[in-house]
């Protein structure tokens, strides 16, 4: 949906489909999330939420385009997005720090050959955009679901990207972590002008901390505030029959 009058540059999608053998599992979607703003997207099960996550992160073929542009349609080269998942599997047993997984995305030496001053630097920086720097020396293990996740919102963000995924991102996570979390990324939003995409099955979280919301099932059956998108029938008929995120 176009924001009329709108200065801000923007990822916009125009006719994305994706298909699987005979299966339509997104149909002609069109909608922009636009830098500073956080875009929720809603949808019930099987609605095509994480399909479209995958085609945003170039790991599903698509139709139609996606697109970074300015306020005047011109392009900008391929947008870098930030990715922070529901939950990241591994071993909790591994003795692996926090510094350990962040520098292995930061120096092109194994991080078992040890981890330089300038790269645990910039691990404590991104750290401290998200409140973790007092985290840097802690086991992955042994950090809480709060924890957890703001040590992949600082690894998303570095470098800064010009869209940031949250893929229902405070899942498992207890009311504290949950709301330093979304504080943290509604800061990162204002200091970072960041452009927020988070896919979200807790309505009174995106009542809260969206601008606007996207109801997805397959195609885009309603876009706007989370106001207007709770109160229209669309929203209504979608999960009058009890159906789930």
């Amino acid at each position: 949906m176009k924001h009329e009058g709108c200065t801000l540059c923007r990822i916009e999608l125009k006719d994305v489909g994706v298909t699987a053998g005979t299966d339509t599992l997104l149909d002609r979607v069109n909608f922009h999330i636009h830098c500073g703003e956080l875009t929720a997207l809603v949808g019930p099960n099987g609605a095509g939420k994480t399909t479209l996550v995958k085609a945003l992160l170039g790991q599903t073929p698509y139709t139609g385009q996606i697109r970074h542009v300015d306020a005047h349609g011109h392009d900008f080269p391929a947008p870098r997005i930030g990715y922070v998942p529901q939950q990241l599997p591994f071993d909790r047993e591994m003795p692996l720090t926090v510094l350990d997984l962040m520098a292995g995305s930061l120096q092109k030496r194994p991080v078992w050959t040890g981890v330089g001053k300038k790269t645990r630097e910039k691990v404590e920086k991104a750290l401290s955009e998200t409140q973790a720097e007092a985290l840097i020396d802690k086991r992955l293990g042994a950090l809480s679901g709060g924890e957890l996740q703001r040590v992949l919102l600082s690894m998303a963000i570095t470098p800064l990207p010009d869209l940031l995924v949250l893929d229902e991102p405070v899942s498992g996570v207890d009311q504290n972590g949950l709301s330093l979390f979304l504080q943290t990324v509604s800061s990162l939003r204002r200091s970072h002008h960041l452009g927020i995409l988070m896919v979200s099955h807790d309505w009174d979280l995106v009542r809260r901390y969206a601008d606007h919301v996207i109801l997805l099932n397959q195609q885009v059956l309603c876009a706007g505030s989370p106001e207007e998108v709770f109160a229209s029938e669309a929203f209504q008929k979608t999960f009058s029959a009890g159906g789930g995120f």
